[in-house]
């Protein structure tokens, strides 16, 4: 059985094909227009379009489609709530789907909870455990499954950027001081360089440069406190990282590991042996969403 895995997101959108056993047939990315949210559906519809033309496959070939959209999402409805970089805000994105493509059944669930659906059944996570995926990247957020179901709370769980840290001597919102835009914000002020990028950041640290260390080392210890409040909360067996500011420095998870080690009790030091990163790396948004729609056909 294979199906088609949409990750949509303010810059891109990515789609592929997705195999039930969580394989990458064949994928597209195409580049988002947030100019309005007609152009922005446009988008994800030539995203679609351009999937099934490359593959030579049609959308009766496919189980359905499953998409993954940032922020608050109406499962049942089908619609897209709320999005800080989309303009989507109450946008019936399954209806307009079905009515564009007519599949045969359409999964609408938070980008992060298609990402952390791909990598619990990468990582064969037990129904007996507590699993959480944490992405570090344009923001910070995560999602925890707890003995193989989401845990959603109202409909806003898992924003782990949004919980305020000590930073620089106040309380600020952790993606405000810890993601990757943040720390290239921190940077070009501190060092007076426009032309910084967070990439460049991360070089340097790797290269020994004294400031670089300075923002890195302190953007880890403030990552340490988040995951120390989320230890404490929900005391999971494992979590995972993705998010381009992770996969692309894997040192910097050793980093806020030992940061993180400052914290713990002996109780719950078994976290710091079962933190990893992403074997996924950028695809997991694409696989959890077609897995998602495999697992429910099946």
């Amino acid at each position: 059985m294979k199906a088609i895995g949409i990750d949509i997101g303010g810059t891109k959108i990515a789609a592929g094909i997705i195999t039930d056993t969580g394989k990458l047939l064949h994928s597209v990315k195409v580049k988002s227009d947030r100019t309005n949210r007609e152009k922005m559906f446009a988008r994800v519809v030539a995203a679609v379009e351009q999937l099934l033309d490359e593959s030579q496959l049609s959308i009766a070939d496919m189980a359905g489609i499953g998409v993954g959209v940032p922020g608050k999402v109406d499962c049942d409805k089908g619609i897209a709530v709320f999005q800080n970089n989309l303009p989507w805000q109450q946008f019936p994105l399954q209806a307009r789907l079905q009515e564009q493509f007519q599949p045969k059944q359409i999964t609408l669930d938070n980008d992060v909870y298609m990402a952390a659906f791909a990598e619990a059944n990468a990582a064969k996570a037990s129904n007996e455990e507590t699993f959480v995926y944490v992405t570090i990247s344009t923001g910070i957020s995560c999602c925890i499954i707890h003995k193989g179901e989401f845990f959603r709370g109202a409909g806003f769980a898992g924003e782990l950027g949004l919980i305020p840290v000590l930073a620089h001597g106040e309380n600020k919102r952790l993606e405000t001081v810890a993601a990757g835009p943040a720390i290239e914000q921190i940077a070009k002020q501190k060092l007076a360089d426009d032309a910084l990028t967070a990439a460049a950041v991360f070089a340097r640290y790797q290269h020994g440069v004294r400031e670089g260390n300075i923002i890195i080392d302190t953007a880890a210890a403030q990552l340490a406190q988040g995951l120390y409040s989320l230890s404490c909360l929900m005391d999971p067996h494992r979590i995972v990282f993705g998010g381009s500011v992770i996969v692309h420095n894997p040192f910097f998870l050793d980093l806020v590991k030992e940061k993180l080690a400052n914290y713990v009790l002996p109780e719950q030091r078994h976290l710091l042996a079962n933190m990893t990163i992403s074997g996924l790396a950028q695809d997991n948004g694409v696989i959890g969403a077609g897995l998602r729609v495999l697992s429910a056909s099946m």
